[in-house]
């Protein structure tokens, strides 16, 4: 008799939460549970937005904001590195700087500090083949706006910039080292090939005198 009045009430109560749920009602839990995850959404949305205004107002921000516009928007990135080669991307990639300072200092986040890096020093091996073809490839490359991107994700709080970001960290961190190695062997090819074309110019030079 008892297992039958359990299995009475059981079905009494399951039939009672279909009748709610066909209607659109919802028990007093579940009403406060979903109370309960509004209020932490909000808290989060009000938390994320003031965390924008904050970095949107900081000069760090406003300054890698207008770097990717300058150097990627308009192009002084390849323009400089075909003016000035491998001096010329060195030189711009002092520019990123700020971009690692942000996602370090401001953002806080290592994950993002290391993709800064690693995009950074994508685009400084990409400078340094010479013959410039390292600056046409930068010109599709826009390694700034890449970053700036990255910011701009962390601090909107966009969950698959993040996650994408935060699940690529080791192997990001990998890649850094390996890059290291890439950028030493390429910048010893580049100053083989400026001695070499030197040579050419100093040799062409002596042959002109020597008339």
């Amino acid at each position: 008799m008892a297992t039958n009045h359990l299995h009475y009430k059981y079905m009494e109560s399951s039939r009672r939460r279909n009748v709610h749920e066909s209607l659109g009602l919802t028990t007093q839990k579940e009403e406060q549970r979903q109370q309960s995850a509004i209020d932490k959404e909000l808290q989060r949305q009000n938390k994320k937005a003031e965390k924008r205004r904050q970095l949107e107002n900081d000069f760090d921000y406003k300054v890698v904001k207008g770097i990717s516009v300058a150097f990627d928007g308009y192009f002084l990135d390849p323009i400089i590195g075909f003016l000035i080669p491998g001096a010329g991307d060195v030189l711009t990639s002092i520019c990123a700087i700020p971009f690692i300072w942000v996602a370090a200092a401001r953002v806080k986040s290592i994950p993002l500090t290391l993709a800064v890096i690693y995009n950074t020093m994508v685009d400084v091996a990409l400078g340094l083949i010479p013959f410039y073809i390292g600056d046409i490839i930068d010109v599709f490359n826009r390694s700034y706006k890449k970053n700036y991107r990255l910011i701009v994700g962390y601090v909107e709080d966009d969950q698959e910039i993040i996650s994408e970001v935060n699940s690529k960290a080791i192997r990001t961190a990998v890649l850094i080292a390996i890059l290291c190695v890439i950028i030493y062997y390429l910048v010893k090819i580049l100053l083989s090939v400026m001695a070499t074309i030197w040579e050419w110019i100093d040799m062409a030079w002596q042959s002109v005198a020597s008339i």
